[in-house]
């Protein structure tokens, strides 16, 4: 049985940024096929070619600083918004007369790329800053607003705000899911931990107050502290305490999911074990044990589970319907799944007693049983009467869910 830690980032921005660097390099395409269009019109076409040539290697250069928020720097960000607004503000220097058409600037709609930068990485503040900027760059190189140009400005303030904004939506979210899902992870280890300890520890103590009960005398004693004992380590068991989520507190690196997995070596391999060869060791005298002609495969921590789950079923059967019990367990493997029943002649279980005894802590049924049939994509039903024994029905689906702990 092999322990490791299972590391799982979660990155929902990572999209954006590899959209934005998509974007980066098609509109310096745009760009530069608007000044070769229109290299006639240009009065010093110098300064045109000098800039996009500048902005060229600049977006080819720099695609490994869009690629991650970690990549993406507060330094770099500063001279990219830089060259955009450079870019504004020296058109009319190159006197492109399309520009005192349509307001078309040298950088042209590169310089959105720049802002959404500042959105994907801050948020909507650093979103509105840089915007901002580029709207005054904007109004400068005008100098006589029209409403063309108003309208475009607010519109790229707007969206890169809107963007910015659900940005950090979704990186709240992000790590909203990430701490729910470490802790379901960790809530399974405790569970599955829980469940060694009862069918170990607590097992033996209860013995051991038993035993020390009936001879009496420094045993009784014994008794009752090992009686003190496992009360008080079934109410740990039971506490539901959760360790504390770890999700990485690093906005840059996404959310961060720690998981226990346990793993068995034959698992790795893709074992499978017979699951007759694990309960043919429960017949005896008292209990029997029917089975099919052919062997019964199921992933050998799966078909370990389950095992243990029946079990835990009958010591359930010795310890609460008498020695003189008798029980039988009836295997059975059909085409999807694989159904183990464990019945017994017992009193049976009052109505009312199980939800009495996973109250005081006693969590055989729920944690053994029922929790070890949930961590295979199965189920466990309980039927009993009183007077006329009880049954266990055992679930397991052929293709399993997989180990405890996991998260995919």
């Amino acid at each position: 049985m092999v322990k490791r830690v299972r590391v799982v980032r979660m990155s929902v921005e990572q999209p954006l940024w590899r959209a934005l660097t998509g974007y980066r390099v098609l509109t310096m395409v745009y760009a530069v096929l608007l000044a070769v269009f229109a290299r006639d019109e240009y009065e010093r076409p110098w300064i045109a070619f000098g800039f996009l040539a500048l902005l060229t290697v600049w977006t080819l250069v720099t695609l490994p600083k869009v690629a991650s928020a970690a990549a993406c720097t507060r330094g770099f960000l500063g001279v990219d918004l830089a060259l955009a607004m450079t870019g504004i503000l020296i058109t009319p220097l190159a006197d492109l007369q399309a520009q005192q058409v349509d307001g078309s600037t040298l950088p042209s709609i590169w310089t959105a790329g720049s802002v959404l930068a500042f959105a994907i990485k801050g948020g909507w503040r650093w979103a509105g800053f840089a915007s901002s900027l580029v709207a005054v760059a904007n109004l400068i190189e005008r100098g006589e607003p029209s409403r063309d140009t108003l309208h475009n400005v607010m519109l790229v303030w707007v969206a890169s705000i809107a963007i910015g904004y659900v940005v950090e939506v979704a990186r709240a979210s992000e790590r909203t899911l990430a701490r729910a899902l470490e802790i379901e992870a960790a809530t399974r280890e405790r569970e599955r931990l829980a469940r060694d300890i009862h069918d170990s520890v607590l097992q033996v103590l209860a013995m051991v107050q038993r035993r020390g009960a009936a001879l009496g005398g420094e045993a009784a004693e014994l008794g009752r502290l090992a009686g003190e004992q496992e009360v008080a380590l079934r109410t740990l068991v039971s506490s539901g305490l959760v360790p504390p989520t770890r999700v990485s507190e690093d906005a840059s690196q996404g959310a961060v999911v720690r998981t226990v997995e346990v793993d068995d070596e034959q698992d790795e391999a893709g074992g499978e074990t017979d699951l007759r060869t694990l309960l043919t060791p429960h017949a005896g005298s008292r209990i029997s044990f029917a089975e099919p002609g052919a062997p019964v495969l199921l992933p050998s921590a799966a078909a370990a589970e389950l095992a243990a789950a029946v079990g835990a079923a009958l010591d359930n059967v010795r310890v609460h319907a008498g020695d003189g019990a008798q029980a039988w367990i009836l295997l059975e493997d059909w085409p999807d799944e694989v159904i183990v029943t464990v019945r017994d002649d017992g009193p049976g279980i009052p109505e009312g007693r199980l939800a009495q005894a996973e109250g005081e802590g006693r969590l055989g049924v729920a944690l053994s049983i029922r929790g070890r049939l949930r961590d295979l994509g199965g189920t466990a039903e309980l039927i009993s009467v009183p007077g006329q024994g009880t049954e266990v029905e055992l679930k397991v689906p052929k293709v399993s869910r997989g180990k405890a702990g996991q998260v995919g």
